[in-house]
């Protein structure tokens, strides 16, 4: 199903979502997930454009797409979706720097080690119940905080109201792209029995 077709789709991008309420209800919504789809659209559409110029390969570009859809339908409100907007832009540059090469950009050394979060280092005596468990959680917030674009350095009630806002927009975006998919299926199965 060539992409110049799916926009007749948009319409069907919406799926079942559970009745019970979430706090994080916006992405939820029919008119959030009609607006993510119609985005994700654009986006694979210019994904596929620029290809030849940036080559990338399918599955980086179609990720690439996705999330910055998302990050677009987020509206910069949140630290996570400017973060990949900033990634892009960033990766963009590279491209051209490169000539069209992907460069692997190393991770940076000053971040390596950090504790981050402003949780401390959790020097204390391992004999103490409490400082283990402190520990425990103090390295639990440092792995979501990587998991999470743009917030290693928060504070952790940041941290986590931006991390329930991302898996929410996650939870989203597989809904859509699925969606997706099985459209595309429907079509290329109705394509082959007409022919």
């Amino acid at each position: 199903m060539p992409l110049q077709s799916i926009e007749t789709v948009t319409g069907k991008l919406t799926w079942n979502h559970p009745a019970q309420t979430k706090p994080e209800t916006r992405w939820r919504t029919p008119a959030q997930q009609r607006i993510y789809g119609q985005r994700l659209l654009q986006a694979l559409k210019s994904a596929r454009t620029s290809s030849s110029s940036q080559p990338l390969a399918p599955s980086r570009a179609i990720k690439e797409a996705a999330d910055s859809a998302l990050a677009l339908t987020a509206k910069g409100q949140t630290r996570w979706s400017r973060a990949i907007l900033s990634r892009r832009w960033r990766t963009r540059k590279l491209l051209l720097k490169a000539g069209g090469k992907i460069r692997r950009r190393s991770s940076n050394p000053k971040r390596i080690g950090r504790p981050g979060l402003g949780l401390g280092s959790g020097s204390g005596s391992a004999a103490d119940p409490r400082k283990g468990e402190e520990e425990k959680v103090r390295g639990r917030l440092r792995v979501l905080s990587r998991l999470v674009p743009g917030c290693r350095k928060l504070s952790t009630p940041t941290l986590l109201e931006e991390a329930a806002d991302y898996v929410a927009a996650l939870e989203m975006q597989v809904k859509a792209m699925r969606t997706l998919a099985d459209l595309f299926s429907s079509a290329t199965l109705s394509s082959g029995a007409e022919s």
